[in-house]
């Protein structure tokens, strides 16, 4: 009797845990099948009450129209760019610059890292005249480079990758030194490999990051040919002109190519937040 009844208090228990995560993943999910079915609708079944989930007679027009209406593989091309660059430099910024106050022992190791955590309490608005005048300074306004070097280096890509490295046996490292590696040798081919879940997470957050990038883009470019997606779909909303079902195609475009960037890396991200929370 005992048995059954703590059977049925478990069965009950994943019963309860499991209709608490379908109803956050409904929350959570909803804007984007809302904006999916609004991209399908024309615009006779838009307002309609009450709202259809799915459209009676779906039609892919509003994703034609956007596609007239804007040079979209011109601003898919310079998403590419600009992110491809971002991941990049906070790839390679990152796992470096972690590595030292991870596996390093030398004086004020974690003074260094405090300080360099303390950026984050400044929102990225108060910082936004001084990184204009950096980016004039350095002759890089109106180009590519000039949106990805202000955040080259992520702070919180530091972080992760340093709470990872230190979940790294210190007896590898003993070993690659004794077997005559040197410092970069240990990085590159003992520490590096094994964190390489959170190289992904770190990339994931990098990509998301830049691809929906919006207001630095747009005070950086002058020139219209060279916005990212997020700034070149802003054409489509204005004060005299607001079409709800091509704006939600829109925005479904910009969405797709994250879904599938963190569907084929979903399996590192959730690693490398593992070895990160260990710490």
């Amino acid at each position: 009797m005992k048995n059954k009844k703590i059977s049925m208090k478990k069965f009950l228990r994943y019963i309860i845990t499991y209709l608490i995560l379908i109803i956050l993943a409904f929350f959570f999910t909803f804007p984007f099948l809302w904006t999916l079915s609004t991209s399908l609708k024309g615009p006779v079944n838009l307002f309609k009450w009450p709202p259809e989930w799915i459209p009676k007679d779906p039609t892919i027009e509003n994703y034609i129209m956007v596609f007239k209406k804007l040079p979209m593989l011109k601003y898919f091309l310079n998403t590419v760019i600009i992110t491809g660059l971002g991941v990049v430099f906070q790839v390679i910024t990152s796992t470096l610059a972690a590595y030292p106050l991870a596996r390093m022992q030398f004086k004020g190791r974690n003074l260094i890292f405090t300080l360099i955590l303390l950026p984050m309490l400044i929102p990225m608005q108060g910082a936004l005249i001084v990184n204009f005048l950096t980016i004039i300074n350095l002759n890089l306004y109106n180009t590519y480079l000039g949106v990805v070097i202000t955040s080259a280096v992520s702070i919180f890509g530091i972080f992760l990758m340093r709470q990872n490295y230190l979940s790294v046996p210190r007896e590898l490292e003993d070993a690659a030194r004794i077997d005559g590696c040197n410092e970069f040798q240990i990085w590159w081919k003992i520490i590096l490999p094994l964190v390489r879940p959170a190289t992904a997470t770190l990339a994931i957050f990098a990509f998301a990051a830049y691809w929906n990038s919006f207001l630095w883009p747009l005070i950086v470019l002058r020139d219209a040919s060279k916005y990212p997606l997020q700034v070149g779909l802003a054409q489509l909303n204005s004060v005299f002109e607001g079409n709800f079902r091509q704006i939600s195609a829109a925005i479904v475009i910009a969405t797709i190519p994250i879904l599938i960037f963190f569907f084929f890396t979903q399996k590192f991200f959730i690693e490398g937040y593992k070895g990160a929370v260990k710490q």
